[in-house]
């Protein structure tokens, strides 16, 4: 599918068995759910699949055991994320060889420096293969921000860059991107609670995270804001965004997870040295998630 851009894609967390190995067997099964759900494709390894804590090999198994799982139904498009350019390198070309469709690729972990430094590691790991690569622009997290003229920069150099995960939190940067950049490159919304606002302005994908717990609501939501149904959407949405909200705090990973157990998606364990929630932030987190399990309002096929 050259169009998996154009749509949801999950970025899947990774499911852990009790005793802290990954648990293959469930991830087909979640991978599967989201594409039964209409999602165009799947992003794993990306921050909210706790990529810092896996292995290279247990990255490369988690890449074979989605690459079988979505055959042709969709893309696979694996987050690159490594402390060292050779890292970065080299993972991009063990994702091209089991088969992966695309990358997304991420600033270096730890690093953040001036741009000659961070254009040098993107456009390694970008011509490290043939993929279409999308850039993940995340400021508030890595700390490093691509501004538009620097992506359109990056992209006149590589032909093979199409897209970019835009995370800024910013609407007005996806104006910014398609006025210097027109079509050049498919804008995917990379903050949940965006959504609506990201595709108004012109965004075509959404890397989404609360599609873990709930896959046909969030795509249901893509389409209509994707459809230009404001007035439909606006109940859905409503209800959806406390939970959108999850996917933008520190503890992510562990509130979304935590809306997988309750809604019978998955299990809320975690690597360390995250930990699940306690106390707290654990009862606030479970008001939220159960009010929204109460109050779903009834989605269309």
């Amino acid at each position: 599918m050259s169009n998996f851009w154009n749509g949801v894609l999950p970025a899947i967390t990774t499911p852990f068995t009790a005793d802290g190995k990954v648990d293959h067997d469930f991830l087909a099964k979640h991978v599967t759910m989201m594409l039964d759900a209409g999602c165009s494709g799947i992003v794993p390894l990306g921050s909210l699949g706790e990529t810092a804590t896996l292995t290279f090999v247990e990255k490369k198994e988690i890449l074979v055991t989605v690459v079988k799982t979505v055959g042709k139904r969709g893309g696979v498009v694996p987050g690159v994320a490594a402390i060292s350019t050779d890292e970065g390198v080299a993972f991009a070309k063990m994702a091209a060889e089991v088969g992966c469709s695309g990358l997304m690729v991420l600033p270096p972990y730890v690093y953040s420096s001036d741009w000659r430094e961070m254009k040098a590691h993107m456009s390694a790991v970008i011509s490290a293969t043939n993929l279409p690569c999308m850039l993940y622009n995340n400021p508030i997290a890595y700390k490093t921000d691509f501004l538009p003229a620097q992506m359109a920069e990056v992209a006149a150099e590589h032909a093979n860059l199409v897209a970019v995960k835009e995370s800024s939190a910013d609407v007005r940067r996806i104006a910014a991107i398609k006025s210097l950049l027109g079509t050049r490159l498919h804008i995917l919304v990379g903050v949940d609670d965006m959504i609506v606002e990201g595709i108004a302005a012109g965004a075509t994908g959404w890397v989404a995270g609360l599609v873990n717990a709930y896959p046909r609501e969030s795509v249901v939501l893509f389409e209509m804001a994707r459809a230009g149904k404001w007035k439909e959407v606006e109940p859905l949405y409503h209800w959806f965004l406390p939970l959108l909200r999850l996917d933008v705090v520190v503890k992510f990973v562990q509130l979304i997870k935590l809306t997988q157990e309750h809604v019978g998606m998955g299990s809320a364990r975690v690597r360390a040295p995250r930990m699940v929630l306690a106390g707290a932030e654990l009862a606030e987190a479970e008001a939220i998630i159960k009010h929204a399990i109460a109050t779903k309002p009834v989605f269309p096929d």
